[in-house]
């Protein structure tokens, strides 16, 4: 787990210090063992094609820069980064260098099977040497072979190529820049490219572009405030300076001799489906994943909230590592808190259990999280995620978290619901039910109320309109109609199986891993996610829904085989989520449960004479929306926290936006003297 960055240049011209700096600074927190830098230059001939249309032969010089930052978990004396192997088995495999965010499950079986090749490794059980050798192996298929999250990049003298690749569901982040803008015969490869765990440092890098107004895009706003949550772009700026997430599941070449190329993306790998299997297959595909996350050279320890998921897994991981350490958070309001249901299971299961006291201080810790992960963020589930892991961080560097299994075994409520959705939107539309909005969000009224809300939307959204937050009506009061809308389509065969796969590919991958990422890695600790393993997510995918839930139970076959091994109390107790009373300390300082700040973060945040940076919102419709709140007329504590993070991350674009200005006019007075 760590933090990296890179850059390409292939115009000739040096990379400079302060642009490696940049990344590294920001990327600092995610590496407090170690830090490492790379350089390397080599000189090719390509094919160009000059404004006549002639292509000629000219020499190219192509420069790379690595940065690292390493959170030391495997292998602590030898897996220093960034990673460089001189030379491989014979002068055809010469220098490669890589730089590597994650864990590989698999590292060892690959290296013996790699070192049945002839490829020889120097360090003692560093699985960052294993995507060197695999390189040298497999070449771009190298991600196939890897069970593991990660997201690194490898860079080969030879071919003057740079090869990225992030894990399927996207566990650890990366980002990346570019300008496509050298013609070579009838294709353009990149001048520059810079990537990076973290988006800030890319779309603040000065560039040998000159610096460019950001532009408003209500596209990009419309769609954060259905999802809460950014998917492609991570800021409302233009093509040569906005930074983009590198999909889950894509790997890709950038190669100035030959064709750049995308060889993978999400769909392309979790297609590759297997038969289905049984639940005593299920049963060990579990145990397998479980045990495949336990390696460490460092403390290890369990996330146990006391539900079916984090139990099932506390059950697995004591099979295999008779000393296992539990944790849970005794939360600050009563109705959130888990930890007695946490507190059985780890007597049944028979862990060493810790229930963690922490002290919450919601909008200092919302200001801190917004500014780690540099973009908005409309899931206040990041509090509690972050709270866990600055307490875990105490007692071990390596938690294992029951994320996934709601997507890979159909958990959620709204996959029972979508079916109500598909099939009745056109009589839910017009159900008097919209005073129920005031009542508390986990209610049934409360949730019939969403319901009539997302009926319509269905007939632009189809399905995905249970994914919003807000409906498109208040959207567009807030800035107006976008161009078009994302949607799924309205005539699908399964409603349940297609919001399931829609979270599948969106909100697993761009809310919850995002936010475990960013809580975490705040902290130090590095998390794993045994349901997200790659032969059991292939089956459960492969499943039928109906099969994954039998008799209409959410759960059921994940409930089934958890049945064998807990009490039936554990097992079939209704699901609380990660959730905080967030409506209720957006009304009040002085709450009992510590709710201190957040009413005075929101108002200040909200009516301050630029609340959203560059972007612009009616203030009418806002205040409508806090005026609502505050009356008790309405729970919009969801779309309040939506509002609340953009407003947090827009003032920030402000200032820097300002910084950089003055920086760039600093620079071409200086020029000019």
């Amino acid at each position: 787990m760590c933090g990296i960055g890179g850059i390409l240049r292939t115009d000739g011209q040096p990379i400079p210090e302060e642009w490696l700096n940049a990344i590294d600074a920001r990327i600092a927190y995610r590496g407090p063992d170690g830090c490492g830098r790379f350089r390397d230059r080599v000189e090719i001939e390509v094919e160009e094609k000059g404004k006549d249309g002639a292509i000629t032969k000219v020499n190219r010089v192509v420069e790379v820069a690595f940065v690292h930052r390493r959170l030391a978990i495997i292998d602590l004396e030898e897996g220093e980064q960034p990673m460089v192997s001189e030379r491989g088995r014979n002068d055809a495999e010469g220098l490669v260098a890589v730089v590597f965010n994650g864990c590989i499950y698999n590292h060892r079986e690959l290296r013996k099977e790699l070192e049945g090749k002839g490829h020889r490794f120097v360090t003692d059980h560093s699985d960052t040497e294993v995507l060197i050798h695999g390189w040298r192996e497999w070449r771009e298929k190298l991600p196939e072979h890897l069970e593991g999250m990660y997201a690194f990049a490898v860079w080969d003298r030879a071919n003057a190529s740079l090869f990225l690749a992030r894990d399927w569901f996207g566990e650890k982040p990366l980002f990346y820049r570019q300008t496509p803008d050298w013609r070579i015969g009838e294709r353009t490869t990149p001048t520059f490219f810079a990537f990076s765990s973290d988006c800030d440092p890319l779309e603040n890098i000065p560039t040998l572009l000159t610096f460019s107004e950001r532009t408003e895009l209500n596209h990009w706003t419309a769609n954060y405030l259905r999802r809460g949550f950014i998917w492609e772009s991570t800021a409302p700026r233009d093509s040569t300076t906005a930074s983009y997430s590198f999909a889950p599941g894509k790997s890709q070449v950038i190669n100035p001799v030959s064709e750049t190329s995308i060889l993978h993306d999400q769909k392309a790998c979790l297609d590759e489906l297997r038969p289905s299997v049984g639940t005593t297959e299920f049963e060990r595909l579990i145990e397998q994943a479980v045990a495949r996350r336990l390696e460490a050279d460092v403390p290890l320890g369990c996330f146990l909230s006391g539900g079916v998921d984090s139990s099932l897994i506390t059950h697995f991981a004591k099979q295999h590592k008779r000393d296992l350490q539990t944790f849970s958070i005794r939360m600050p309001d009563p109705r959130y808190d888990e930890s007695n249901h946490a507190e059985s299971v780890a007597k049944h299961v028979g862990t060493r259990h810790t229930t963690l006291d922490v002290a919450v201080r919601p909008a200092e810790d919302l200001l801190t999280l917004i500014g780690i992960m540099g973009q908005p963020f409309g899931d206040s589930s990041i509090l509690p995620s972050y709270w866990i892991s600055k307490a875990a961080r105490q007692h071990v560097k390596v938690a294992i978290a029951g994320d996934g299994g709601d997507e890979m075994f159909v958990g959620y409520e709204r996959y029972q619901a979508a079916r109500s959705l598909h099939r009745f939107w056109r009589v839910l539309q017009f159900a008097p039910v919209g005073a129920f909005h005031r009542f508390h969000p986990k209610s049934r009224l409360n949730k019939l109320a969403r319901l009539r809300d997302m009926s319509r939307d269905y007939p632009i959204l189809g399905v995905s309109a249970m994914q919003s937050v807000f409906t498109i009506a208040a959207i567009e009061g807030l800035v107006g109609p976008p161009n078009d809308w994302e949607g799924t389509n309205a005539s699908v065969e399964d409603a349940t199986a297609a919001v399931r796969w829609l979270d599948v590919v969106t909100y697993l991958s761009y809310d919850l891993l995002r936010k475990v990422d960013t809580a975490s890695m705040a902290c130090g600790l590095e998390v794993r996610c045994p349901f997200l393993d790659r032969d059991l997510a292939r089956a459960a995918l492969s499943m039928p829904v109906e099969q994954l839930m039998p008799g209409g139970q959410r759960k059921g076959l994940l409930r089934a085989i958890a049945r064998k091994y807990l009490p039936r109390e554990i097992v079939d107790r209704p699901k609380m989520g990660f959730a905080i009373p967030i409506g209720e300390w957006f009304r009040n300082d002085d709450l009992p449960h510590k709710g201190s700040g957040m009413k005075t973060m929101l108002l200040d945040h909200l009516n301050s004479a630029e609340p959203f940076g560059p972007i612009q919102l009616n203030r009418k419709a806002v205040q409508r929306f806090i005026d609502e709140h505050m009356s008790g007329k309405r729970d919009h504590g969801q779309k309040l926290f939506t509002l609340l993070t953009l407003s947090m991350w827009g003032r920030n674009q402000s200032i820097q936006h300002t910084a950089q200005r003055t920086h760039e006019e600093e620079k071409k007075k200086g020029n000019r003297q």
